[in-house]
Formats: C-alpha cells, sequence, structure tokens
C-alpha cells in the first residue's frame, strides 16, 4: 500500500459541498481508502480569475498505480463537470495528486511530487494539517516552504475545529 495526498479545489458552484462530495466519490472506489482530510482553506486566485477557491487536502492509502489513481480523479472531476478551457480557467472541480509515497514521477501528464505544491499556501496549509512532518524527494520537508507564501492571502474556513480529521 502506498501512501498519497491529493489536493482538491474549486471556485465555480457551491465549492465546499463539491468538495465534500468529491471525497465521498473518492471513498467510494474500493482501490482508495481515504485516511484523513484537512479542514477547508478559502483563498485567492493563484496565476488565475473568478472568486476565491476552496480547497483541502485529503490522505489516501491505494494500491494503485500513480497514473491509474490520476484516471480516478480525471474521472471524479468529469462527473462534477471539470472543463478546462484554457490554463488555470476557473473550475468547479480540481483534483491534484501532491505525493505518492517517496515516489518521483516526470511524465507528460503527471509530475509526483506536484510541481507547484511549495509555492502554494492553498496546498500547503491544508497539507501540513494533515501531515506536518512530510518529508518529499526533491522538496524535503515541506514545513520550510511556508515563509514562501506567508504573504498569500488564505483563511480556514469557520466550523472545522480539529486538526486532522480521521475518516
Amino acid at each position: 500500500m502506498a501512501l498519497a495526498f491529493i489536493g482538491l479545489g474549486g471556485n465555480i458552484g457551491d465549492a465546499k459541498q463539491v468538495i465534500k462530495d468529491a471525497i465521498v466519490c473518492l471513498a467510494q472506489h474500493p482501490e482508495l481508502k481515504v485516511l484523513t482530510r484537512s479542514c477547508m482553506y478559502q483563498s485567492a486566485p493563484v496565476n488565475s480569475s473568478g472568486q476565491d477557491f476552496v480547497n483541502a487536502v485529503i490522505s489516501i492509502e491505494t494500491e494503485l498505480k500513480p497514473s491509474e489513481l490520476l484516471l480516478i480523479c480525471q474521472k471524479v472531476e468529469e462527473s462534477f463537470g471539470r472543463e478546462r478551457p484554457y490554463i488555470n480557467a476557473p473550475r468547479t472541480l480540481d483534483l491534484d495528486i501532491l505525493a505518492y509515497g517517496q515516489m518521483s514521477i516526470q511524465e507528460t501528464h503527471l509530475s509526483i511530487p506536484h510541481p507547484r505544491m511549495s509555492e502554494r499556501a492553498f496546498v500547503l496549509l491544508p497539507l501540513l494539517e494533515i501531515a506536518p512532518d512530510l518529508d518529499l524527494p526533491g522538496l524535503g520537508l515541506i514545513s520550510q516552504y511556508l515563509d514562501n507564501v506567508a504573504h498569500q492571502r488564505i483563511e480556514k474556513i469557520k466550523g472545522c475545529n480539529c486538526p486532522s480529521q480521521h475518516i
């Protein structure tokens, strides 16, 4: 079994509900075991337009290959109406594989660890909430990148009082 982390986000429609529903959809796949989920965060779009984003991170265990996990994530995105009219377009749902065990993958359609995760508060804060000591190949300790994103506007959405919610 591999431990993987998936980032969830969206800024079209009821993004909080879409993220909750997407986690349920992922959990319904017998090949995936959702372990924990972070609180939800609201943040300004980065290199994008539209309304603020809502983001969260989950940890999962799986025996799937990373490419197989990517296909499941893309099918879940499509089921929530995800469209890709242009790069960084507003979206109903975005699922990103942030990390997959200690693997380092650089392929055309899949890069693990996620190539821009260390530059984005909306990934780092929820990820560190559920994996505070995460150490990834090519990046090291994720916590070392917090100062780099301190200028980005982000806030925890009220109503989430626990640092890590076990599913």
